[in-house]
Order: C-alpha cells, then sequence, then structure tokens
C-alpha cells in the first residue's frame, strides 16, 4: 500500500504545466489516495467551527503519536472509532443517534452510551438514601416507551446521589440492531429509581441534555467497529521518532540526482505528507500530516547485514554479480517494517471519527 501512496502523493503535488492531463492526474490520484483511506469522497468541513469531543481527542493522543504513527497498538478494538451526539435535543432523557454512517461491511464491536452526570442541584435537599438506580432502555415501541411492551432494558447501575462527570454504559447488542435494521432505531430511555424500585421525580441523579448543555458534555454513542481494511503487517513497537521532516521534494529528481541515488546505500528518506496542501485539511482534525518516508539507494554486492537483505535478495545479489543468468537485475531498495497512522476527522454528517491505517510509514528500509 506504502508505494501506492507515494505515487499518489508524487502526482497529487502541484508541478509545471504538461502540455494536457495534469489536472486530470491530480485529480484522478487524489480519488486514488481518497480509496486508500477507505473514504468514497472527501467529506465537507462543517458548516460552522465545531469543537471535537474531548473523549476522541483523548483516546487519539492516546493511540498515536503527533503525527499520527500508532504508538501504541493495543488499545483500539478494531481500526475505527465514531462519535455521535445526541439528535433530539429533548429535556427528557430520551435518546436518539442517527447511525446512516456506519457502512455495511463495518463490525460493530462495542457501543458505549456516555452520558455526562450534573452536580446535585443544592435546592434538593438531604436525600433519605445515598444511592439510586439508572436503568437504560431500548425503546421498541415510540408510541408506547414507557410501557413494558415498548421498552428492553440494556444496562442497570447503582449510582451514588453525590459526584458528577462521565458515565459509560455497554449497548452493543441494541446498536447491533439498529445497524441491521434501520427502522428499529427508535432511541434511548434512561430512568432513575429509588432502591425501592419507585422512579423518582424530580430524578435524583440528572444528566446533561442536547439541548441545555455545553456540546463538550451532550450525550454521546462511541462505537468500536472494524471494517476488515487490514494489511500486510502491523505495528510491533512505538515509532522510532515522532517528529515531522521537512517537506521532500519531488520524486521525479533531474537525472543526474538520480544517479546519485542509485550510488547511496539502502536507507530511509522523509516523505512528508501535508494535508493541507492536497485540500484535505478542512475535514481532518488531526494529524495535520505526518512523515511517510520512504526507500531509496542502491543494493550492491556483496549485501551487508546493515542493509538488511532476505536470504533471497543475497542469492538474487550473487547472480546478478556473477551474471549468471540473463535479464536477473539487483535487488531493490523497499520497505521492510511498517506502521500504522490514525485519522481523526469529520464524516460527512459531522461525526468524528477515529480511524487506523495499516502500513502507511516506512519503519525502516532493506534490500529485497
Amino acid at each position: 500500500m506504502l508505494g501506492t501512496v507515494l505515487l499518489l502523493l508524487a502526482l497529487a503535488r502541484p508541478a509545471c504545466p504538461s502540455p494536457a492531463g495534469a489536472a486530470s492526474r491530480r485529480a484522478e490520484a487524489l480519488k486514488r489516495l481518497l480509496e486508500v483511506f477507505g473514504i468514497e469522497d472527501p467529506p465537507p468541513p462543517p458548516a460552522h467551527f465545531k469543537q471535537p469531543p474531548q473523549y476522541m481527542v483523548d483516546l487519539f493522543n492516546t493511540v498515536a503519536n503527533a503525527d499520527g504513527v500508532t504508538k501504541n497498538p493495543d488499545i483500539l478494538e478494531g481500526n475505527t472509532v465514531r462519535s455521535f451526539l445526541d439528535k433530539t435535543h429533548s429535556e427528557k432523557m430520551r435518546f436518539l443517534f442517527v447511525l446512516s454512517s456506519v457502512a455495511k461491511n463495518e463490525k460493530i464491536l462495542t457501543a458505549e452510551l456516555h452520558l455526562f452526570r450534573l452536580w446535585p442541584r443544592a435546592a434538593d435537599g438531604p436525600k433519605r438514601h445515598h444511592f439510586c438506580q439508572v436503568s437504560i432502555y431500548q425503546i421498541l415501541d415510540k408510541t408506547e416507551p414507557d410501557s413494558p411492551e415498548g421498552q428492553k432494558l440494556l444496562a442497570s447501575r447503582l449510582l451514588s446521589l453525590q459526584g458528577s462527570g462521565w458515565e459509560v454504559f455497554a449497548i452493543t447488542q441494541a446498536v447491533r440492531d439498529w445497524t441491521e435494521d434501520e427502522s428499529s432505531n427508535q432511541g434511548l430511555l434512561v430512568t432513575v429509581h429509588s432502591l425501592g424500585g419507585s422512579p423518582l421525580d424530580p430524578p435524583a441523579v440528572q444528566f446533561a441534555s442536547s439541548r441545555d448543555h455545553h456540546e463538550s458534555k451532550k450525550p454521546m454513542l462511541v462505537l468500536f467497529t472494524d471494517d476488515g481494511r487490514r494489511g500486510a503487517s502491523l505495528p510491533t513497537a512505538n515509532f522510532p521518532g515522532g517528529s515531522r521532516a521537512p517537506q521532500h521534494g519531488s520524486l521525479n529528481g533531474p537525472r543526474s540526482t538520480r544517479s546519485l541515488d542509485r550510488l547511496q546505500p539502502c536507507q530511509r528518506h522523509p516523505l512528508s505528507v501535508d494535508f493541507e496542501e492536497i485540500g484535505w485539511s478542512g475535514w481532518i482534525i488531526s494529524p495535520r500530516g505526518y512523515n511517510a518516508y520512504h526507500c531509496k539507494g542502491s543494493c550492491p554486492f556483496p549485501l551487508g547485514e546493515n542493509m538488511r537483505p532476505t536470504n533471497h535478495a543475497t542469492v538474487q545479489s550473487i547472480i546478478n554479480a556473477l551474471k549468471l543468468s540473463e535479464g536477473v537485475s539487483s535487488p531493490c531498495c523497499v520497505p521492510d517494517k511498517l506502521y500504522s497512522i490514525n485519522l481523526l476527522y469529520f464524516d460527512d454528517d459531522e461525526n468524528v471519527v477515529l480511524k487506523q491505517y495499516d502500513d502507511m510509514v516506512a519503519g525502516s528500509c532493506g534490500c529485497h
């Protein structure tokens, strides 16, 4: 995949005008680059400034370094994390999340309802009990959501009557039902009861709503999914060095430069990918770009251990040097270790998505 990315980036960079087809080649290159990232069309930038959920920003920073390169490959379950904000704008504790942006081929691994718990109001006065029962129901019939037949219990938990912060409830099966049958998505209902089972009005525990509270506290659904896109190798260690390299020039250099390249031993060179330069900065939140690196140089006989040759490359080098067979070239300088990167971006519906892409950064080079 990395070789395809490097070629596409070379085509996508603005270059000197050619007699014909420069614009169409650039458009085709950017289209192919979108395919590498699993996106059909570039999402439009949000109409107004939109702050991504802090949970998604924190998750990105935990998984990746500043350039988006994966630093901890074992954190994510699957390769995609999607966040959805509540669409009901209701004062009641009913929530609806529109999941139309979830692709049919995505496997739902885990679904979590994130609710921000508000500090109890001083006017509520002292409580006889220290705990209450908070329950999450899947609404089966929106005409009778409060009836036993119109709801299905998904999760239930005892909460202290004191405190504030995020509460997370697992609702995986309900989301799987919704993605299989979109019409079954009638939303969620949250209830608060005493330990004896009687409803509390007003609720002893209240959660932030979409209508009355800051966006940073709005109810949110978080999905951990896998779209089945996997590379040939996965990162096994932290990426060595996270700083972005200076911008690298076009891959199509003068003949003299290419000749000098062949005289240099196989090694890794910087290759900066700037999302603003290719017109993607409006919808990509992080990173602003990354260093893909590329491999360049010769693999002369005899191949030393510093060139990290495979046994096959060593044999090929010997056959080439001794001219034992016609048409056998010297081994090629290619990546022999690849790392994944992560993008945090807005999708078509302005939901924030974290996606991990395998085999996007050349970690080291060798003669193969």
